[in-house]
């Protein structure tokens, strides 16, 4: 084995070693996600060179400057001011979803109108607009980290994968009897898994668009999907107020995460997939332990409906969102206890999400705007206005930098 060079991932940290072995060029990941402002670089330098026997002596300056540079990136807590970049007058109907590439560079839009957009973030165009589908183009998404296809999900009860450069449609899958309001690339990117009203999930081959297998179980619509990092597990979440949790090689049912007294309102891994974190219409939300499928911790505190949720890059704190109009942040790496409160919304919460390096809280409001937050002081450091009605999402890019924010008033701001 010979050690070509180090690549950075910045969120959530961790770097990769780039190495040949027979021929072939390999890369390993080696997460940090312990890295702070206090990490003695030098220190956990020597360490990683002990552990990987491809890093020599004639490395370590270069593995110290690399450590320091993403030391430098993810400890910057310093809090970004966005200013209004761009609207986007994106659809003559309402939009229902919206999602970023890898680099932040292109944005999707969903719509009732039938369509799904993507446009440029740069210059506010729009780059491509994909029709076919007969009915709402519900869910949308790039196949990061790549970007190269688009799968879309619709009322139509097919799913559609697009080429992202040229808009052709790539294939269709069919099999549902109801709506599809969730669909995803799995991690090797060879397949696609849908949700639907139908309350079933199914699992189709990307390239002939042939359905694999159906999951059945729920009760009711399946609303929320996701895989494991290996592609071989997938959560769903329903309106029959329980998560299911499937082995994707044997389209079989593995557990079912019972304890919900009302619907799901999403679902989702942490970052390594050893917990998974639930919301619910019952006013609480949940943390399970992936390996003994055990709820760790019920966490109540809101007054309201749960209506979102989600994990720091890092895995270690979970926000929750509510139509009680505030936001919480939990810590769930050691004893659940809550870390903030933000109050300030008027009207209830329906999205957040952490900025990439994890100091800073996202959320969206039917009161008309967005707001960014300080997880150190839970007070509220922005608050992104400009929209003439609810908005219903909003989405860091990648590296932070970029804020988008989705309105019922059809339009799309751009924040840099």
């Amino acid at each position: 084995m010979r050690l070509l060079k180090f690549l950075l991932r910045y969120f959530p940290p961790g770097i990769a070693l780039e190495y040949t072995q027979g021929g072939d060029v390999k890369t390993k990941m080696i997460d940090l996600l312990d890295l702070s402002a206090k990490t003695d670089v030098k220190a956990l330098a020597e360490s990683i060179r002990v552990s990987e026997p491809m890093i020599t002596e004639s490395v370590m300056d270069q593995l110290v400057e690399t450590l320091e540079k993403l030391q430098n990136k993810v400890c910057d807590s310093g809090a970004k001011r966005y200013y209004k970049y761009k609207t986007l007058q994106t659809h003559l109907l309402p939009l229902t979803n919206i999602a970023f590439d890898k680099l932040g560079k292109r944005c999707l839009t969903g719509s009732y109108d039938r369509t799904c957009k993507v446009w440029d973030i740069d210059s506010g165009t729009e780059l491509l607009t994909l029709e076919g589908h007969k009915n709402v183009v519900y869910a949308v998404s790039f196949n990061n980290p790549t970007s190269d296809k688009i799968v879309t999900g619709s009322f139509d009860k097919t799913a559609k994968v697009w080429c992202s450069q040229t808009g052709h449609c790539l294939v269709s899958m069919w099999g549902h009897d109801a709506e599809v309001v969730v669909a995803r690339f799995s991690p090797t990117q060879s397949k696609i898994a849908t949700g639907s009203m139908d309350a079933t999930a199914k699992i189709f081959h990307l390239g002939s668009g042939q359905e694999l297998g159906t999951l059945k179980g729920h009760t009711a619509e399946v609303i929320a999907l996701h895989y494991n990092n290996d592609g071989n597990q997938i959560i769903t979440g329903s309106f029959d107020g329980t998560i299911s949790i499937w082995d994707t090689r044997t389209f079989q049912r593995s557990s079912v995460l019972i304890g919900h007294r009302e619907e799901i309102s999403n679902c989702l891994y942490n970052f390594d997939c050893t917990l998974v974190g639930s919301s619910s219409m019952d006013k609480t939300a949940k943390v399970w332990d992936t390996r003994t499928d055990k709820c760790l911790i019920t966490i109540h505190g809101h007054d309201d409906e749960v209506l979102d949720l989600n994990f720091d890059n890092n895995g270690k704190k979970l926000a929750t969102v509510s139509s009680d109009t505030t936001a919480r942040v939990w810590d769930v790496s050691t004893n659940f206890k809550q870390l903030a409160i933000m109050e300030g919304h008027r009207e209830e919460v329906s999205k957040v999400c952490f900025s990439p390096n994890g100091h800073h809280l996202l959320t969206s409001s039917l009161d008309r705007t967005a707001r960014l937050w300080s997880l150190e002081s839970g007070c509220c450091i922005q608050t992104l206005g400009g929209h003439t009605d609810d908005v219903f999402s909003c989405a860091f890019s990648y590296a932070g930098d970029t804020v988008i924010t989705a309105s019922k008033d059809n339009t799309c701001m751009i924040w840099r």
